[in-house]
């Protein structure tokens, strides 16, 4: 790789997410604000917070296996191609991990920037469907169960948003454990811009705790029930410095 000084360069040059690690350290939680917050939760919230992770996970995947099941027979049998899609994601401290997805584009989808294609045109059949009704993140529950993510926090950025990733060091936001909805997700989502959106990254983790956390597992229910998804319609096709993203997506 060559040599990364700046988020800018990174951000236009040909990386991958072996080389995400080096770009990351470019930037780092202020003295001040890790002075002033407690990053890694008292006690007895993270007990309580990874408890009802994998309590609620664990039936998650149980009461939901038809759906998990029928999902992706779905998936298998209208495209060609793996049922499950992984995504280097940004993990807790800026590690990365693979986030689970049922696939929703084809398999000869290009391997373009976002503003060179549109995604929609590529997703599979049941593709919509999915995404209308968040069946795609189902998998996701197991990335709960194995601890890469909780039930709520910030949606974890993908590995080449290193505009983000430097925004959330400023608040401390990538020292929690990304979630599947968080604070951002039912105050706009893709509507809101990276500095607003870390800026409300940066406002759970001021305010976390069980009942703030509470507030937004709840919130994300009335957003369902609007007919609007938790996490948008990433591709399941990358660049090196940026992914598809369908005209809606949520991240």
């Amino acid at each position: 790789m060559t040599e990364i000084k700046t988020i800018e360069q990174a951000m236009n040059a040909n990386l991958s997410p072996s080389d995400a690690p080096a770009v990351y350290a470019l930037t780092s939680v202020p003295d001040s604000v890790a002075d002033e917050l407690d990053l890694d939760g008292k006690l007895g919230y993270r007990f309580v917070k990874r408890a009802f992770d994998i309590i609620s996970s664990g039936l998650g995947l149980i009461v939901l296996s038809p759906v998990i099941a029928g999902t992706a027979l779905a998936v298998k049998l209208t495209s060609p191609g793996p049922v499950i899609f992984k995504q280097k994601r940004v993990g807790r401290d800026k590690n990365l991990f693979d986030i689970y997805k049922f696939r929703t584009m084809r398999i000869d989808t290009p391997d373009l920037p976002s503003h060179m294609i549109n995604a929609s045109d590529w997703l599979t059949p049941v593709g919509p469907t999915l995404r209308k009704l968040s069946l795609d993140e189902l998998p996701q529950l197991l990335n709960i169960f194995k601890g890469d993510m909780s039930v709520v926090g910030p949606r974890p950025a993908l590995w080449s948003q290193f505009d983000l990733v430097a925004e959330r060091d400023a608040c401390g936001a990538n020292n929690v454990r990304p979630g599947l909805t968080g604070w951002a997700q039912i105050n706009g989502r893709d509507e809101l811009t990276i500095d607003v959106k870390s800026a409300l990254d940066g406002e759970y983790v001021r305010r976390r705790c069980v009942a703030f956390d509470l507030r937004c597992f709840f919130g994300t229910f009335s957003k369902l029930s609007g007919s609007e998804v938790v996490e948008g319609n990433q591709s399941e096709s990358t660049t090196s410095a940026v992914s598809i993203e369908s005209t809606n997506a949520n991240e």
